[in-house]
């Protein structure tokens, strides 16, 4: 090969060494994904047991929530339109 001839062979990767990594990054996931799982499934239980543990389910504590909302809101619609929202200002 002479001195004007120019070669693009490219980067030489060691072959051993990127396996070894996408080896080791494959295991760190699957470490994480045991670990992620491990978590969700404790706070799933702890959530469970306290919802046993509540007098009253909370679907029906939304609904009651929803009921006193709506009332609130038809209270206020109410007095708006009969104008007792309003606080008048009378000059002296």
């Amino acid at each position: 090969m002479s001195e004007t001839e120019i070669t693009e062979s490219g980067p030489q990767i060691n072959g051993k060494l990127l396996l070894s990594g996408v080896l080791l990054m494959g295991i760190g996931g699957v470490i994480g994904l045991t670990g992620l799982a491990l978590g969700g499934s404790a706070v799933l239980a702890a959530t469970r047991r306290w919802v046993r543990q509540m007098e009253m389910p909370p679907s029906e504590l939304a609904k009651q929530q929803l009921s006193r909302a709506r009332a609130a809101a038809m209270a206020g619609a109410g007095a708006w339109r009969d104008g007792q929202g309003t606080q008048q200002v009378r000059p002296t």
